[in-house]
């Protein structure tokens, strides 16, 4: 059985019983005059359309307001939060299976973190009987296809060993994220664009719930953009909102699937790879918050997204970027599926959207619903089982920078208690 969450905390709720008696005991008035505001469509769980449609109502250029002098913003993540299924795995998916991965001179020289037993792993399933910046049969060669992937899936090879060491900070990169437009180096973006229609084409073709099989791994073979998230960005478009993606994809990747929802390249944030001079995608990357390019140490992942709205949205720069940012320079409304996203969700001031995929450090804030403004929805096609037992929220929920995990804290300091999945 499902049940909804109370997404009041009690002080809220008191204020809404003692504002409804107030009411009561006052003279009649006249009916408020509809919203001037399009309104949302679809199936969303429990009062989530509501809630949503309160925040357009009240932040909408269409309900008079201006959003504290310029247009609303909304941001969302991409992979599982607009579509269902990740979009750079169907174009990783694609890339391998028509030979567009190029052999790099040195495995390790793809990225800061690769360990010499992931550079042998790649060496020795791979071979080195393509020439260097030619293709690699990957299309044939499955213990090749089989490397690539499950080092871009787990951190690991197939053997089990670590395929990333070294420092990094766990709050602004992931190594094996980092190293997907890093795979792509030596082409150029139009190329890499090219290969992201085509999987995407491929990708919505395929029926729902349907597999292949790529090398030795099986995995999803369709993407489905929701129909829910699609009418949400098309209302908060028709709002006065400026909407946004900020994804831990590569940029070409998530520009080719944002434009399905009427956002355009301008509006898409992703790992942003660094051109060489003859306009091709080399292993650097982009920085922010005043960090220089980089070889990933820097992307859109956790609180890299703050940095990254916080730089490209609002103009912040320097260190600044990396902090939590006045209110009329935060988002109205964001959108997100898994802990990458917990940051920049949380900075909403309007609507902190979660569809559930059972991540604990989003879940345990979701749940926690500090400002009584989370909105929680299953995921829309194929939703998850409940979580099994309670989030570890008081013990093991948050990711630190050296990448420990420890109890997930509120603002005043007080830990978030394990708390029970009621949502799915």
């Amino acid at each position: 059985m499902r049940h909804r969450q109370n997404r009041r905390n009690p002080h809220i709720l008191a204020w809404t019983l003692a504002a409804a008696a107030l009411q009561a005991a006052a003279p009649p008035t006249t009916t408020p005059a509809p919203s001037k505001c399009p309104r949302l469509s679809g199936g969303w769980y429990g009062d989530n359309r509501a809630h949503l449609q309160e925040v357009i109502d009240a932040r909408g250029t269409c309900a008079g307001g201006t959003g504290h002098g310029r247009h609303p913003v909304a941001a969302f993540d991409w992979d599982n939060t607009i579509t269902k299924n990740d979009v750079t795995d169907a174009t990783i998916s694609w890339a391998l299976r028509h030979d567009k991965i190029l052999r790099p001179a040195r495995w390790k020289a793809t990225s800061a973190w690769l360990t010499d037993a992931a550079d042998q792993a790649l060496t020795t399933a791979c071979g080195t009987a393509v020439p260097v910046g030619a293709p690699l049969p990957t299309a044939t060669n499955t213990p090749c296809t089989d490397e690539i992937f499950e080092i871009r899936d787990t951190g690991r090879t197939m053997s089990g060993a670590a395929a990333f060491a070294g420092t990094w900070n766990h709050r602004r990169t992931v190594p094996q994220y980092a190293w997907v437009p890093q795979l792509f180096a030596g082409h150029t973006v139009p190329e890499l664009s090219s290969y992201a229609r085509q999987a995407r084409a491929e990708a919505l073709a395929a029926p729902v719930g349907s597999t292949r099989v790529l090398g030795t791994h099986t995995i999803p073979a369709y993407v489905r953009y929701y129909a829910q998230q699609r009418d949400l960005v098309r209302t908060l478009h028709r709002a006065g909102f400026d909407v946004y993606i900020v994804s831990a994809g590569s940029e070409p990747v998530t520009e080719v699937w944002s434009r399905g929802v009427g956002i355009d390249a301008a509006h898409t944030i992703a790992i942003r790879s660094v051109l060489d001079r003859s306009g091709r995608i080399t292993t650097l990357n982009q920085g922010c918050g005043g960090v220089p390019a980089n070889r990933g140490a820097v992307i859109p992942y956790i609180d890299g997204k703050r940095c990254w709205i916080n730089q490209e949205i609002y103009g912040v720069r320097g260190a600044a970027a990396w902090q939590r940012q006045e209110a009329r320079h935060r988002t109205a409304i964001a959108g997100g599926d898994a802990d990458t996203d917990v940051t920049f969700v949380g900075d909403a001031t309007g609507a902190h959207l979660v569809v559930n995929r059972n991540k604990n450090e989003l879940m345990c804030r979701a749940y926690d619903d500090a400002d009584g403004r989370w909105v929680i929805n299953p995921m829309f096609i194929e939703p998850l089982p409940r979580k099994q037992g309670l989030y570890p929220c008081s013990t093991s929920a948050r990711t630190a920078p050296d990448g420990t995990l420890g109890p997930l804290r509120r603002p005043d300091g007080s830990i978030v208690p394990d708390l029970a999945d009621t949502v799915y």
